[in-house]
């Protein structure tokens, strides 16, 4: 059972421009279409834990859902979703630990953990066991960070390095524990 991030970041560390904005994210020119590695990613996860602003992102673009694998938003407020996604997409609440556990319960054990306080969350209650981030080489010098205020540290370890499309760089780490 392990919870993933796998995000992209500028190289200041924003997950989104000071208007909320992550049009920067598709300047880079992609003539192959490669997708760096996130199918692969992809097919080694269960399900999405995403926050209701990230899913509020998501629904705002112009295509079709693009999650093949059910989502699960952490809301305290939302009571519905879009009918259009309503088979697959579901409302969770309560102590991230406690959904963790129910969602692990019902078989989805590898967990894609997306949005920023979503991730700053997990993170505050050591819930990250894998980091997956590719760096965009745009300083955005504002806006929605990646990571936030920890009460202490926590200890990850660098297990690889990929460059793509000879400008991003997708470093993995993974989470170090005491025992």
């Amino acid at each position: 059972m392990k919870n993933y991030v796998y995000i992209a970041t500028s190289l200041d560390g924003y997950i989104a421009d000071k208007n909320n904005n992550i049009d920067w994210l598709h300047e880079t020119p992609n003539p192959e279409g490669s997708d760096m590695g996130y199918s692969v990613f992809m097919s080694r996860i269960d399900a999405l834990v995403m926050g209701r602003n990230t899913y509020e992102k998501v629904m705002s673009f112009d295509c079709d859902w693009p999650y093949h694998k059910p989502v699960f938003v952490l809301s305290n407020t939302m009571t519905t979703v879009a009918p259009e996604v309503a088979d697959k997409v579901f409302i969770v609440s309560g102590e991230l630990e406690q959904v963790v556990n129910e969602l692990n319960q019902k078989g989805f054990n590898e967990l894609y953990i997306d949005g920023g306080v979503t991730i700053q969350n997990f993170l505050k209650q050591d819930l990250i066991d894998e980091l997956i981030i590719t760096t965009i080489p745009t300083l955005l010098g504002g806006g929605i960070s990646l990571f936030g205020e920890l009460a202490a540290p926590l200890k990850f370890k660098h297990i690889s390095s990929q460059q793509h499309l000879g400008c991003l760089v997708t470093n993995s780490f993974i989470r170090v524990r005491e025992s």
